[in-house]
């Protein structure tokens, strides 16, 4: 008896996880019966054959189980089996966008979009494509500022762990943690390795800076669609509107996106009534994200880079296909997908899942394609943009700068819209993180 209640927990405990992670409404019901049966004494369990079937897909899981418990060498941890067959489940998707967070790994990244964490202070972009994981935020006034870590350093070495896009959020949790405490790190700058020792602290995250450039140009960063960053943005925008603002650059080179609510709401303040981006999910339906009537007129330049996915593409496809704004620099990343994060059970654990694509107001989609700037313009080589707010020295700022000055004056004429990029298979994906990946504010929101 006590060996058919262990096989049948085990293979319940594994079908709870995946219907947990799946959204299966069947199972809870179907489980409580055999556990109650089971607790009662009962040696004959009774279900539907639907339950059996479902159940009988998921046996592998407890002969897996009960070879382990017999063979192994030293007493295995279910726990952390289950823990390891849930991430597993997901993986099986083959999809980089879609995994599981335990309730230590969910806690953290609602905790990220406040703004303030224990950590060192940079932002990571994993490409999915190289596996590097590039720093291209270091936050002022952070320890890894402090110690000389830099914007384009590739993040090599976490303690003992290597980073690549796959042990991206093992480094994170290393690298969150007691403040004061050291972790080191190992980055990757040009062809030298260089070791840092790094004494954690309390990170405060801007999402938004600003600067009014000469001639009464506004410069806005947005560096992620993530915390307080529409607040904060609405915020410095009234501001430099009320300095007398006559045209306005807003940079959202190497920013991975966010949350789509964001990129929403900040749309609204520019676009009139009518749709801001729609997603269509694998059944065929749709959902509509609109924006309101009224919105403000300003002469605008986009700055985007290859960086610069996701919410990002989103704001800068409802610009461009409205025609309120210049997209300058580079091809954007091309991640045209979405992911919905959601808890997951009682137990603290959550999701992110990628659960729809999509679309520009004019209909196009960007995945694996991106945005195409208006007008092209690059860095010189091994230029990182390690420059002040507003340095003018910034070869993509500069041409933003002086296109948005002809279009204060009224000189400006618009280039002929860029061929469509062909899609290709180049961009499987690029995740960020701040020390954590973007959090939320409510149980399930939209991720991109």
């Amino acid at each position: 008896m006590k060996n058919l209640k262990r096989a049948v927990a085990l293979v319940i405990a594994m079908l709870l996880a995946a219907a947990a992670l799946t959204g299966c409404s069947l199972l809870p019901s179907a489980s409580s019966s055999i556990f109650n049966a089971l607790d009662s004494g009962d040696d004959t369990v009774t279900v539907t054959r639907a339950e059996y079937e479902r159940l009988q897909k998921y046996a592998a899981l407890d002969v897996l189980g009960q070879m382990v418990e017999e063979y192994y060498y030293q007493q295995p941890d279910l726990d952390a089996m289950l823990e390891g067959a849930k991430r597993g489940l997901l993986a099986g998707l083959g999809d980089p966008y879609t995994y599981y967070y335990n309730a230590e790994e969910y806690e953290a990244l609602w905790e990220s979009d406040t703004g303030e964490y224990a950590g060192i202070g940079i932002q990571i972009s994993a490409s999915y494509v190289t596996m590097l994981c590039t720093i291209t935020r270091v936050f002022a006034g952070s320890p890894a500022e402090a110690v000389g870590i830099r914007k384009g350093d590739i993040l090599s070495k976490v303690d003992e762990l290597d980073v690549t896009a796959v042990t991206l959020n093992e480094a994170v949790r290393i690298m969150r943690g007691e403040v004061a405490l050291p972790v080191d790190v190992q980055v990757l700058r040009g062809s030298e390795l260089i070791d840092f020792t790094v004494p954690r602290a309390v990170v405060h995250v801007n999402w938004v800076s600003s600067t009014m450039l000469e001639g009464n140009v506004a410069y806005i960063q947005l560096f992620e669609f993530a915390g307080d960053c529409y607040a904060r943005f609405q915020e410095q925008l009234d501001a430099l509107v009320a300095r007398g603002a006559k045209a306005l650059i807003i940079d959202l080179r190497d920013n991975p996106g966010g949350w789509v609510e964001d990129a929403v709401k900040l749309a609204d303040i520019f676009l009139p009534a009518g749709n801001v981006t729609y997603m269509e999910y694998r059944d065929g339906s749709r959902d509509d994200y609109d924006a309101t009537e009224g919105a403000l007129s300003i002469p605008m330049v986009l700055l985007m880079n290859e960086n610069a996915a996701s919410a990002s593409e989103i704001l800068a496809g409802a610009f461009q296909d409205y025609g309120i704004a210049t997209v300058v620099g580079t091809q954007s990343y091309g991640k045209g997908i979405v992911q919905f994060v959601l808890p997951v059970g009682d137990e603290g654990e959550g999701m992110q899942l990628t659960a729809a694509q999509y679309f520009t107001p004019m209909g196009r989609s960007l995945h694996n394609v991106g945005i195409t700037p208006d007008v092209t313009a690059t860095l010189p080589k091994g230029d990182v943009t390690l420059y002040e707010m507003g340095d003018l020295r910034d070869a993509q700022l500069k041409v933003a700068y002086d296109i948005a000055l002809q279009m204060r004056d009224g000189t400006y004429v618009s280039p002929s819209p860029a061929p469509a990029p062909q899609e290709t298979e180049a961009a499987e994906g690029e995740a960020a993180s701040v020390e954590a990946l973007p959090a939320a504010e409510n149980p399930l929101r939209t991720v991109s």
